[in-house]
C-alpha cells in the first residue's frame, strides 16, 4: 500500500495542536545550478536524482498565517483573495490540512512573492517554504530544518531547498517515505558571484512542472540518461564551489540546463518552455562569452533565463542585458 503525505507527515506531530495567534516566515526562491526533472515517487514528490541549488536572497515569498474571523479559509495572494476551487488555493488548503487534520481552526493564508508566481522563477518553492516554517511557528512544533525541508518537498519539489540560503543541496535519498529526502545548505559561500534574471515572459506557464515532469518521464527516450548525467554534473558544481571555479561553475550548470531541457523537447507532445526571446537571449550569451566575457546561463522549466557571472563583470553584464535584476546571494 502506497503511502502518502498524511500517513509521513503524521508520525512526526502531537497527536492535538493547540490553536495558533500568528506567525509569518520568508522563505527565499532559489535557482537550481543541478535541476530536480523526475519523479520516483508523485505523492511525496520524491525526486529521481539529487540537485544543487542557489538562493536568491531577498527574492521569495513571505507567508503570515492568522485566524480567520468568519469561520471560514481565506486564502490570499499579493493582496487578492484567491477563490477556494482556484488551483492556488486547493494546493495551499490542502498543504495546511496535512499540519491542522482535525483541530477546527479556519485560517487566513497571506502570501506576498516579489518574484513573478508560476513564470518558471521558482514562486512556489519559496512560497511552499515559507508557508511551511510559518506553520511550525503558528503551531509551535519547533521542527528540525531536515524535517522543515522533507515536509515543504510535500509541497513542491524545490520548496526543499528554499528552508536555507546559499548553496542547497537536496538528497535524492531511498527510503519508501522519503524522510532521507530533504536539502542541506552547504557551508561554502560565493560573495563575488551574481545571478542576474532576465525576465522574458512572467505569465503564469500553460503546463506547470508538474505535469512536464510526468510528461517528460513518461514518453521522453533521452530522459533515461538524465539521471546519471546530473549525477555527474552534482559532483562537478560541488567540486566547482569548493574551489571556486567559475568556469567549471558556468559551464555545467548550462550544459546541466540544457539538457534537461532536450528530454522536454524530446517528450510527446513536445514541451517546449523558449520563447523567441530566450534563444534570442542565449544567442547573445554566447557571442559575449565568445567575445571574451566570462558570462553562462541556467533556465528552470519556463522561458526566464538566469545569469550566472562574477561581481567584476557586473557592469559589462548590465549594459548588454539593460533589464536585468541582478541578484547578490550571499552579499548578507
Amino acid at each position: 500500500m502506497k503511502l502518502t503525505k498524511q500517513d509521513v507527515v503524521a508520525r512526526f506531530l502531537p497527536a492535538t495542536l493547540a490553536e495558533g495567534a500568528q506567525a509569518e516566515a520568508f522563505a527565499p526562491s532559489n535557482i537550481a545550478l543541478c535541476k530536480y526533472w523526475g519523479k520516483r515517487d508523485k505523492e511525496l514528490n520524491l525526486p529521481i536524482n539529487s540537485s544543487l541549488s542557489v538562493s536568491l536572497a531577498h527574492l521569495g515569498s513571505r507567508t503570515r498565517i492568522t485566524p480567520s474571523d468568519d469561520g471560514a479559509d481565506h486564502v490570499l495572494l499579493n493582496g487578492e483573495e484567491q477563490p477556494l476551487d482556484s488551483k492556488f488555493a486547493g494546493k495551499v488548503i490542502a498543504f495546511v490540512e496535512l499540519f491542522r487534520r482535525e483541530l477546527d481552526q479556519p485560517l487566513t493564508i497571506d502570501t506576498h512573492n516579489n518574484i513573478p508566481t508560476a513564470a518558471g522563477l521558482a514562486s512556489s518553492a519559496s512560497g511552499f517554504a515559507a508557508l511551511m516554517l510559518a506553520l511550525d511557528k503558528f503551531y509551535d512544533l519547533a521542527l528540525e530544518p531536515q524535517l522543515l525541508s522533507a515536509f515543504a518537498r510535500m509541497g513542491s519539489g524545490s520548496a526543499s531547498r528554499s528552508i536555507y540560503q546559499g548553496f542547497v543541496e537536496w538528497q535524492m535519498g531511498h527510503r519508501e517515505d522519503g524522510m532521507d529526502s530533504y536539502a542541506m545548505p552547504l557551508e561554502q559561500s560565493w560573495p563575488e558571484l551574481r545571478v542576474g534574471l532576465l525576465k522574458v515572459a512572467t505569465g503564469e506557464k500553460k503546463v506547470d512542472s508538474r505535469a512536464g515532469m510526468q510528461r517528460t518521464v513518461e514518453t521522453a527516450h533521452l530522459y533515461q540518461s538524465w539521471p546519471l548525467q546530473a549525477a555527474a554534473d552534482l559532483e562537478k558544481l560541488t567540486d566547482a564551489i569548493v574551489r571556486r571555479d567559475f568556469e567549471l561553475l558556468g559551464s555545467t550548470a548550462e550544459q546541466n540546463a540544457l539538457s534537461m531541457h532536450a528530454t522536454m523537447i524530446a517528450s510527446w507532445p513536445p514541451l517546449l518552455y523558449w520563447q523567441p526571446d530566450s534563444v534570442a537571449a542565449m544567442h547573445q550569451v554566447w557571442q559575449l562569452r565568445a567575445d571574451g566575457l566570462p558570462l553562462y546561463f541556467t533556465m528552470d522549466a519556463g522561458p526566464n533565463l538566469k545569469l550566472l557571472f562574477s561581481a567584476e563583470h557586473q557592469q559589462a553584464v548590465c549594459d548588454a542585458f539593460e533589464q536585468l535584476e541582478v541578484v547578490a546571494p550571499f552579499s548578507g
